[in-house]
Parts: structure tokens; C-alpha cells; sequence
């Protein structure tokens, strides 16, 4: 010991006397707190290595003489080398790998932190480097919110700002082991998180959406849930960045920043995660580059290679014994501190075990190495940090290590359950701020004309998308301000959407003077929701809230996060989140306020409903394949269970020409579908309120067909198709000439007149008494002569008398008002070429011989035609979101959106099968599945209370209540010649794609 004392002595004299001849004071006072780290480094008394850190599982003997044995026939220079952890590139070139080869052939370094890159080249390196150490190497990644925070191809996960929002911590917890699943699949023990730093400073530069929030305890919830799901998955976690860079406003990346609070206050807020995680098994800790006055005396001295800071406070006090790494020593916070090498030693003397981001390991190892000589370093000293670093090298299952299997790398990182995990995490952060009136969500949406107003940078596309297919949106822009209120005064309802990347999680985003201008003006004059999908901080700016009726924070501006906050709006989901932070005067952190659920369609992942993506990816091949073979120019395939979508897809063209790709907001000719879409669903009201009943006759209902031979037609056997009906009639065969196929005129002219208005087609008009003609055919048709079941359009045709007859409207009409305009069916109509741009309708037809022309816009069949458009078995336009809204209100017997349309009694009645008996499988105006031994509309697979319609266009939608399946199928199969064979229903499309579906379930 007086050897040690006196070689310290001379080298504090030499040092002293460098300083003095070269520096100025205060790098003499630098030198003189080095040689006191020194002397308080040698005078430590070190725990057993293997007793300390977090423990995947018990110590073992096993595992303690693993240790001995490597760390006994380790050299000088290989322990050494443990200490270092070097950034690496997959994204860079031969020059840094083959460095990176260096360094671990040469310094034995014990580990490399990988920053950006791809997955499948940074497992090819791991592998590499790898097989060059002779010691496993610890490999790190900073993935706070997942690898594609480093990494591309990679799943992004929400910011911890986003997490601090959402209250259920299991949630949190499968996150956390989703995260690590993901990074042991890259050979990685650690991530580098999570962040423990309590952001009490909204002008932080460098925390901001990488804390949890600025509340000690909901930070630590958070930060418990995601280790432990973590380290359940066998990944360390490390807490950082202590002692806490919650409030700075400099960036440790540039500078030192400081942290001016008091010992208490710091121990009362910044250390509060710490210690409760350490209770909890926490691996290890980051310590930062900060300038703390309160706990280090040395101006401007950082905290990371304080001794005060890592040994008498972190390991001391706090009472931690996991592994400790430094912040990146390349950051200026330590860079402009001291030189590489020095900083280094430094910061091993401080306390640290893992010197993260060493820049000059050769310069490093020398320094060390002189240290060593001049028994700077004690052997105690080393062997504690190597052998911890080796006891977690054990944990890790570096004892027993294998390469990493680069086959089916990307697809095992991008897997259908993040994107599950991920609408889970934003349904549950979402927040609703302010919410006066009750204006969320959004009801009556037949009295709602809403307007949408874009402001931000970022895209606004996916949540515009899913807007509009809840109700019918309209963009407003206009530079002027003026001219857009102007423009706005037309609507009830505006709805704000500030849209900013979320790809910069550093940056500050704050409204410009013309967006607060124009939030102001906009929300002085209309009915406002306010959407930002950015940070909570960014409403700090507004002046004021009085006259923003609802505020929501999105967090982020993702597809997901856009169509989950478009879904809030309508009431698909409830909002859960609380602020995370305060808003200046505004909020406070916690505020959030609960919002109504009112059952409609929401959007999310198969396999969040019990489906498999993967089997469900099979439609596509399907849909594809009947394109390819000419069956159909296009199609629309929508799949939904218990209330969300989980696939909607639109393929193919309008045409076989592929000169217009079909969108999932084109409208289809639904044909037959209009019966249940339409017709139905208005006759349900009256039999709900009793106007009907199953023994109503249909001399009762209809006037003109009481003493005919239809008039003791039951409601019960015209809506189960066993009213002996004829199928149906080419009504509009007698009025065309028999030789030439044109239109007579005594039926038809070219140009509306005064009793010529109802429209056929384009330049074609029909006798407005002509409708009298087709109702009194049918009453006046022979009855079949036999009671069985036969399918009749004349059921439905009849059925549309009845409700204009009675109610004194028009089905289009009554359609619209009962359920299209409520149930947010903004797309659905007859006559679609009032409302409808041509380019958005597939044509169904090339019309040879009835209207000598393509058929776009106007109804295909026949009959409806020479009904103006309007009729009760065909002439609805629809497309596959829209069918999905009423069939869903059928699912939920009669309710959708708050709204009890009819009982569940009522759906109950129509949807029975009466005549099953009699060999009929209809329901009332419902199709069922074939009966045993027939054929039928299913893929025979769906349960017996299913129900659905088909249609002559290539249509199809069908409802299992058992497996709770909304499935639709819109297509033009009958373009260009509806009398070419029906390869659609021979090749049992539609069937086979329901077939999947149903073996797409898992649970």
C-alpha cells in the first residue's frame, strides 16, 4: 500500500507540474478530482459479481463457474476489452466492417451498440463479428420505440408520449414483449430503453415524445410495464438517462445541459423510477451527460463520469448492482469534456462498468493500460465490472450461443400481430381533451353536413378516407381566410385536422401565425372539432379554446393512428387516453374525457378479431384469378367480424380495357341486393310497428290486387318467395319494335316532356304511367300452379307499391331518409348520377337490345329502368363499406350507431326460415343457406342463421351471427354481356372466397 501511495503521490506531482507549466486552473482542478476518483475507485469495496444486476433466473453454480472459467483465462488486454461496447453500421461499407473486425480480433472489445441500417444486413454482420470474438459480444440497439428506430424494414411502434397516454398497463406489458420478441430475433441481449426521464420541461429538445410523460408515478407505471415485458422475453432493459434529462433545454447530443434542481427535489421526482424499478429487477442503467451543480461540485463537470454521480448516488445510495452504461461518449455533452481515451478512464473511474459509443478504443486501451501500470486501477476494480459484464453475457445465453437465422427474418419482424398491437395501443391513447355539447361522437348524421379543413405539412389521407366512409365529407380549402369561412358557412360541423410527421421525433412543432388565424376565425363561426396528430404541447400556442367545441390529441400522425382518431369521431370506440403532460393553462396532466360508444363499423387487423391474415390473403389469389380468366372486369371484397373491418380490397378495372382501377369508393349496380339493402329494411319499420303482420293479405296491402287471384297472399309467403309468383317478365319486350329492337315511341321519347319524365337511360324516357302497366301485368299474371318455392322479383315489385302507396313517398326517398342518411350510407342511392361523377360507376353492360348502348350510371335491370331508376327488387348503387353498414345494423338486430331501428323481435321474424319443411330456405325477403342435398348461395359452410342476398350483377353479401361475419362481394361480372354464362357463379367465386373466410378463423 505505500508503494501504491507513493507511485499516486508522483503521479499527481507530475500532473500537477503539466498543469501548471501548459493549462489553466481549471483543468488543474480536472486533474486533481481524476486523482481523487481514483483514490476513492481503489478504497471501494466490490460486491461479488455474480451476485448482483437482474436475474432472468436464479444464480447458479453453473453459471458462477462459467464466469470463473472465462474470466481466469482471460489476458489483461481481453478483460480490458469487456468494458468497451462500439457503435457499428449495417448501413455503411467495407471500411467500418472491417474495422469493427479490428477491434474485436485486436482489443477483444466485449460488445457493439448497432445504430442505423437494415435487419437482415445487421444480422449478417452480428454473425460475422460474432464468429470473429472469442468471447460472445454483447450487442445493443437503441429501440425505444422498436427496432425501426435504428433499423428500416422494421415495425415502428408509438412514441412513449403516445404510450403515457393509454391506461391499461398490460397493454403496455405486451408491448414490451412484442419489442423484445423482435429484438432477441435480431441477437440482441439489450435495448436501450426504456426512458425513465420525467419531462417536466415542454421545451425539452431531446426527450419530449421519448419520456412517458411528466408525472413520476405514471412514468414509472409505464416504464415497469414495458421491462417487464422486456426482460420476460429475455432482453435487459436499461433505465436511462439518470440522474434525469426530463428538464433541460439542451440538447446532451450538442452540449451539457443543465439540471438545476436540489438533492430532495431530485430524489423525490427524477429518482423515484429508479428506485422502484430496481425493486423490480431492473438490468441496467444509462447515465447521462448533464451538468448537476446539486450533486457534482466540479463546474460543468458531467454527471456521467462523476463519481459522486455513478458510484455514491447510483450505486450507493439507490442501491444499484445491475450493470451501468455511460450515454454515447461521442455525444458533446462528454466529447467536449475530455478527449477519447481520457474520457473513457474517466468514466471508468466514475463507476460506470460499459463505456457505450467509445470512439478511440487502441488510445483507450492505452490510457488504461498506463493507469493500470501506475496502479490507478486496482484488479478489484476490473474484475468487478468484467466479470458482471460476463454473469449478464451467462443470463443472456451467450454461454450457449448460436448465430442468428437470417430466413424469414422479415417477415418474423413485420409480423399481423404488431399491427393488432398497434390499433389496440392507439384505441386505448386517443384523447379526447374537450368534448362541450357532446359533440363526440358525431350523431344524426342525417341533420350533419360536415366539412373537413387540412392544416399542417404531414398527409391527412387515411384519416380523411375513414371519415368518408362514415358519413359524407367535404374538403374545403381556400388560402383566403375569409373565402374559407365563406365557403364554410354551408356546413354544421367542421372538423380540423393538423397533420405533421411523426417520422422526426425531436422535432417542435408549434401552429403558424395563419394557422392560429385561421383556427380562430374558423372556430368563431362553426361547430369545431379540433384534431392534432402531434404532441399535447402544440395546443399551448392557441390563444384560446372557448369556441373549439371538441379538442383531441391523436399523438402521431401514422395511417393507424388517422384511422383509429376518424373511427373516435363517429363512435366506433370510446375514447381512454389521458394527457400524459400539461398543456400550459389548458389541460392538466390526466385530463381526458370518456366519449360514447355508438356500435359502428370500426377498422382493424384479422387477427384482432380471431382471423388469420395470412389464410384471408388467399381472397386476393381468388380475385385476381377470376380477373385474369375474364369473369368479372373488377371487384370490391369486404370482410368484417364482430363490428370491425379487416379487410377491404378493390381489384381489377371497370372494364376490360384497364383504363380506370377500381377504389373502394366506386359504386357498384348492387342489382338484386337492392331488395334487402332498399325495399326490406322500410318494410321491417312497418311490421315493427304493426302496420303488418306474418297474416297481413296482400289485398290488404295493395289496393289494386284485392280480388285478384294474389289477393289471400300471405306477408309470410310473398316475402318467403312461396306465393306461387311467376319468376319475373321482360316487361320491356312489348314496348320495342319486334324487328328493329329500338324503343316505340308510343312508350318512349328521347328528351323528357311533361308526361314522358321518368328516365331510362341517358336520352331515353318512358311514360310516366307506364308503372301502372307493370303493376297491373303482375296482378293480372296466372299463378303458378303448384305451391313451392320459386324466386320472384314480382315479390319486391309489389312490395314498393305497397310502401309509396301507404307512406306517400318514394322508396328512393324512404330509403334515404329511414336508413341511408342515418346509417352514414353516404354512397348509397338510386340514380347515382345525381349525386356521382360516371368515373366512379363500373358500367354493367354494353346494351345491344333494349337501350342500344353501355349502361353506366343507369340501372342494369330492365324493369327498374322503365321505373325511372327507382324500383323494389333492383336500382340501389352502393358500394362494399356502405352494404357492410346495413348489414351490420342486421347483425345487431336493428341497431347501429345509437340507433334501435327496428326490434330484435322484428329481425328475429324476418330472418326465420318457415317453410324449411316444404324444402324453402328463404326467410322473410332474406336468402338462408341451401338446404341438405340442394344447391344454394354459400359456400355451404356458414351456420343455419346466416342470411344474405345475391345479385345478377355479381354481387353477394352474407351475415353469420354465430361466427359474426359481415362479407361483401361487388362486382360487374355482366360487362360487356350480361347473356354471356355466368362464369362467376359456375367457378363459385363468391363461394370459395366465403369458404376462406370461414377457415380464416382461429379462435
Amino acid at each position: 500500500m505505500k508503494n501504491l501511495g507513493f507511485k499516486f503521490l508522483l503521479f499527481s506531482v507530475l500532473t500537477l507540474f503539466m498543469v501548471n507549466c501548459s493549462v489553466n486552473k481549471n483543468l488543474s482542478k480536472e486533474k486533481t478530482a481524476v486523482s481523487k476518483n481514483v483514490e476513492k475507485s481503489k478504497s471501494e469495496k466490490f460486491i461479488d459479481p455474480s451476485k448482483v444486476g437482474f436475474n432472468f433466473f436464479e444464480d447458479t453454480h453453473s453459471e458462477k463457474k462459467w464466469v470463473d472459467s472465462i474470466y481466469n483465462i482471460m489476458t489483461f488486454e481481453e478483460k480490458l476489452g469487456q468494458l468497451f461496447m462500439v457503435a457499428a453500421y449495417s448501413n455503411k461499407d467495407t471500411v467500418h466492417f472491417n474495422a469493427l473486425d479490428k477491434l474485436i480480433k485486436n482489443y477483444k472489445i466485449g460488445g457493439l451498440i448497432f445504430f442505423q441500417g437494415g435487419p437482415v444486413r445487421q444480422a449478417k454482420l452480428t454473425n460475422r463479428f460474432q464468429a470473429a470474438s472469442k468471447i460472445p459480444l454483447f450487442i445493443g440497439n437503441d429501440a425505444e420505440w422498436g427496432l425501426s428506430m435504428r433499423l428500416d424494414s422494421t415495425y415502428k411502434y408509438p412514441w412513449n408520449m403516445t404510450l403515457g397516454a393509454i391506461q391499461d398497463m398490460k397493454l403496455i406489458e405486451d408491448l414490451g414483449a412484442q419489442m423484445g420478441k423482435e429484438t432477441k430475433r435480431m441477437g440482441l441481449q439489450f435495448n436501450f430503453a426504456p426512458v425513465l426521464d420525467i419531462n417536466t420541461n415542454p421545451n425539452n429538445p431531446i426527450i419530449g415524445n421519448r419520456s412517458f410523460g411528466e408525472d413520476k408515478e405514471e412514468v414509472t407505471k409505464r416504464a415497469v410495464a414495458l421491462m417487464k415485458g422486456f426482460q420476460n422475453q429475455g432482453v435487459f432493459s436499461t433505465g436511462k438517462h439518470f440522474p434525469g434529462h426530463g428538464d433541460t433545454e439542451t440538447d446532451s447530443h450538442k452540449g451539457l445541459p443543465i439540471v438545476n434542481f436540489s438533492k430532495e427535489r431530485l430524489n423525490e421526482v427524477e429518482f423515484y423510477p429508479y428506485k422502484k424499478m430496481f425493486n423490480l429487477g431492473l438490468s441496467s442503467v444509462m447515465v447521462a451527460h448533464l451538468n448537476v451543480p446539486s450533486l457534482e461540485t466540479r463546474e460543468n463537470h458531467p454527471s456521467s463520469i462523476s463519481y459522486n454521480v455513478v458510484t455514491n448516488i447510483l450505486k450507493k445510495q439507490l442501491g444499484f448492482n445491475g450493470l451501468i452504461f455511460t450515454d454515447a461518449l461521442n455525444m458533446k455533452g462528454a466529447s467536449n469534456f475530455k478527449k477519447p481515451g481520457e474520457i473513457d478512464l474517466e468514466a471508468f473511474l466514475a463507476g460506470n462498468d460499459i463505456l457505450l459509443f467509445a470512439e478511440d478504443v487502441p488510445l483507450a486501451v492505452e490510457k488504461f493500460t498506463q493507469a493500470y501500470k501506475d496502479t490507478l486501477i486496482p484488479d478489484e476494480r476490473i474484475e468487478y465490472s468484467v466479470k458482471k459484464i460476463l454473469n449478464y453475457k451467462y443470463k443472456a445465453g451467450l454461454n450457449k450461443y448460436k448465430p442468428i437465422e437470417i430466413n424469414n427474418l422479415y417477415s418474423e419482424l413485420n409480423t399481423p400481430y404488431s399491427n393488432s398491437l398497434q390499433y389496440k395501443l392507439f384505441e386505448n391513447a386517443i384523447t379526447v381533451a374537450k368534448n362541450d355539447h357532446q359533440t363526440l361522437p358525431i350523431n344524426e348524421l342525417e341533420k350533419t353536413k360536415i366539412a373537413y379543413v387540412k392544416i399542417g405539412d404531414d398527409s391527412g389521407n387515411t384519416f380523411l378516407t375513414t371519415l368518408k366512409k362514415y358519413a359524407d365529407i367535404t374538403v374545403v380549402s381556400n388560402e383566403n381566410i375569409d373565402s374559407l369561412n365563406l365557403e364554410l358557412k354551408k356546413y354544421n360541423k367542421v372538423i380540423l385536422g393538423y397533420h405533421v410527421s411523426d417520422k422526426s421525433w425531436w422535432k417542435k412543432y408549434e401552429f403558424t401565425e395563419t394557422e392560429l388565424a385561421l383556427i380562430e376565425k374558423i372556430s368563431e363561426n362553426n361547430d369545431v372539432i379540433l384534431d392534432v396528430f402531434t404532441k399535447p404541447y402544440i395546443l399551448s400556442s392557441l390563444k384560446s379554446i372557448d369556441n373549439i367545441e371538441s379538442i383531441i390529441v391523436s399523438y402521431q400522425n401514422g395511417d393507424i393512428a388517422q384511422e383509429v382518431s376518424a373511427e373516435l369521431i363517429f363512435g366506433a370506440i370510446e375514447a381512454k387516453g389521458k394527457l400524459p403532460v400539461s398543456v400550459g393553462n389548458l389541460f392538466k396532466v390526466g385530463d381526458g374525457l370518456s366519449t360514447q360508444k355508438i356500435n359502428r363499423l370500426g377498422f382493424s387487423t384479422p387477427e384482432s378479431v380471431g382471423l388469420s391474415s395470412e389464410k384471408l390473403a388467399e381472397i386476393d389469389k381468388i380475385a385476381l384469378k377470376a380477373i385474369e380468366n375474364r369473369i368479372t372486369p373488377g371487384a370490391q371484397i369486404l370482410v368484417a367480424r364482430r363490428g370491425k373491418v379487416i379487410y377491404q380490397k378493390s381489384f381489377g378495372y371497370h372494364t376490360y380495357k384497364k383504363e380506370i382501377k377500381v377504389k373502394n369508393s366506386d359504386i357498384y349496380d348492387i342489382a338484386s341486393l337492392s331488395k334487402i339493402i332498399g325495399t326490406l329494411p322500410n318494410v321491417m319499420l312497418d311490421y315493427d310497428t304493426k302496420k303488418i303482420n306474418l297474416d297481413t293479405r296482400l289485398g290488404e296491402m295493395i289496393h289494386k290486387a284485392r280480388n285478384s287471384n294474389k289477393d289471400s297472399i300471405t306477408f309470410k309467403e310473398l316475402l318467403s318467395h312461396y306465393a306461387r309468383l311467376q319468376a319475373w317478365e321482360p316487361f320491356y319486350k312489348k314496348t320495342i319494335d319486334s324487328i328493329s329492337k329500338k324503343p316505340l315511341a308510343k312508350y318512349y321519347k328521347k328528351t323528357e316532356l311533361i308526361n314522358f319524365s321518368t328516365q331510362v337511360d341517358e336520352n331515353l324516357f318512358i311514360r310516366n304511367d307506364y308503372n301502372d302497366t307493370i303493376i297491373k301485368k303482375i296482378i293480372d299474371s296466372k299463378l303458378l300452379l303448384k305451391k313451392e318455392y320459386k324466386y320472384s322479383d314480382f315479390t319486391f315489385i309489389l312490395l314498393k307499391e305497397y310502401l309509396e302507396t301507404h307512406h306517400h313517398k318514394k322508396l328512393d326517398v324512404l330509403a334515404e331518409e329511414n336508413f341511408f342518411s342515418k346509417l352514414g350510407m353516404s354512397s348509397t342511392l338510386y340514380n347515382p348520377l345525381q349525386r356521382f361523377d360516371i368515373d366512379m360507376i363500373p358500367p354493367t353492360e354494353n346494351d345491344t337490345y333494349f337501350r342500344h348502348q353501355i349502361v353506366q350510371g343507369y340501372v342494369h335491370d330492365m324493369a327498374a329502368a322503365m321505373q325511372g331508376g327507382v324500383a323494389g327488387h333492383a336500382g340501389v348503387f352502393s358500394n362494399s363499406i356502405d352494404i357492410a353498414k346495413m348489414m351490420q345494423m342486421y347483425l345487431q338486430k336493428g341497431n347501429y350507431g345509437g340507433i334501435q331501428y327496428f326490434s330484435e323481435k322484428t329481425f328475429n321474424d324476418f330472418n326465420t326460415c318457415y317453410f324449411c319443411a316444404e324444402g324453402n330456405r328463404r326467410g322473410l325477403g332474406l336468402d338462408k343457406p341451401q338446404l341438405p342435398g340442394t344447391s344454394g348461395p354459400t359456400c355451404g359452410c356458414a351456420s343455419l342463421t346466416s342470411f344474405g342476398h345475391t345479385g345478377f350483377t355479381g354481387t353477394m353479401t352474407w351475415v353469420d351471427p354465430e361466427t359474426e361475419i359481415v362479407y361483401v362481394f361487388l362486382s360487374n361480372r355482366t360487362f360487356p354481356d350480361s347473356n354471356a354464362s355466368n362464369k362467376l357463379s359456375k367457378e363459385n367465386i363468391r363461394e370459395d372466397i366465403q369458404k376462406i373466410i370461414q377457415e380464416a378463423i382461429i379462435k
